[in-house]
């Protein structure tokens, strides 16, 4: 396990590392309200699929706690606004809609009174991050089979434990190869704009004593060339049925990079990514976040007032994809029909 918490519940509030910050300072703010659990998504303070589904589930329970409501029809009408709310500040992270859902399941198969739903809501969200850190671990495993001991793995983004509850997808397979004592090396990419592969993946590897070298994303193509690479992993904010996949930008061109130099390239996500209603890449909504993004660094403008394009992901074709790995199996292609088998 990672020596930081990335989420949790505590004293009716949602504590969570603030990863705008990283690696120069680690603190955490509290949210007390729904509002400011999506507030703290919207603004990337917690990101990373898993880890929203944590804090979406949380948010409800804590707007569902603080509401004031007379009867059990207004309570879930509000409870409904609060989920809706959430829902809203990320559109392409499928385990934020996910973990939504499930806790509507909560309401909507509960017969207690309004303040026993409350503590079901509470008690649920805090199984969403209990059970996200098992599901990596157990993903974790079962990917670390793929790694031999010795290679060099490149990733791109951060997917280690400041993305999940608190062991990491792709990370976490690179984590579970190091336990069980294979020598894994890691290549991180900066990850342009908003550098979560520099200044989160580098920083969670090196404080667990993980060896890791960071390069800027435009020397993937060259390094694979000089056969530094021995296999690609990485994780996912959504992927479709077919075994497209969503993910943060410039995993595609690093798709296709891999797939011309004959470099397996991983998948790493929960089922709970895994959405069995999207029928393709295509169908995913792609987030386009903010132009300052691109044209400021903490602040501080490193482009002229130009027209910018800031799409937040972009989609890599499942025939690019080597393997999904999930904490219910290892899906090869025809991704079709063995994820379709993985579903709970």
């Amino acid at each position: 396990m990672s020596s930081f918490k990335t989420i949790e519940w505590k004293d009716d509030k949602v504590v969570m590392i603030d990863q705008r910050k990283l690696p120069g300072e680690e603190t955490y703010i509290e949210c007390g309200t729904y509002e400011e659990v999506a507030e703290a998504i919207r603004k990337m303070v917690i990101r990373g699929a898993p880890a929203i589904g944590v804090a979406a589930a949380m948010g409800i329970a804590i707007g569902a706690l603080k509401t004031d409501s007379g009867g059990r029809d207004e309570f879930f009408s509000q409870v409904k606004s609060i989920s809706e709310a959430l829902k809203g500040t990320r559109p392409t992270a499928v385990n934020l809609f996910w973990a939504a859902d499930r806790m509507q399941r909560v309401l909507d198969n509960s017969a207690k009174d309004v303040e026993g739903i409350k503590q079901d809501l509470v008690l649920e969200a805090k199984r969403v991050l209990e059970e996200d850190i098992e599901t990596c671990k157990r993903l974790g495993r079962l990917g670390s089979d793929l790694l031999e001991d010795g290679m060099t793995v490149l990733t791109h983004c951060n997917a280690g434990a400041l993305a999940t509850g608190g062991y990491g997808t792709a990370l976490g397979v690179i984590r579970a190869a190091s336990e069980v004592g294979k020598d894994i090396k890691v290549i991180a990419t900066e990850t342009r704009p908003f550098l979560q592969g520099a200044r989160l993946t580098a920083w969670e590897l090196d404080r667990d004593g993980i060896p890791v070298s960071l390069i800027t994303d435009s020397m993937v193509g060259h390094i694979m060339s000089k056969g530094m690479v021995d296999a690609v992993v990485l994780g996912a904010d959504r992927v479709a049925s077919n075994g497209d996949v969503a993910n943060k930008i410039g995993t595609y061109m690093i798709s296709v990079l891999a797939k011309s130099h004959g470099i397996p390239f991983y998948v790493a996500a929960p089922v709970s990514t895994i959405d069995y209603e999207c029928p393709d890449g295509a169908s995913i909504p792609i987030e386009e976040r903010d132009r300052k993004e691109v044209t400021h660094i903490r602040g501080h403008r490193i482009a002229p007032d130009v027209a910018v394009f800031n799409p937040a992901f972009d989609i890599t074709p499942g025939d690019n994809v080597s393997s999904i790995i999930t904490e219910s199996g290892i899906a090869e292609k025809p991704f079709t029909s063995t994820l379709k088998d993985l579903k709970k």
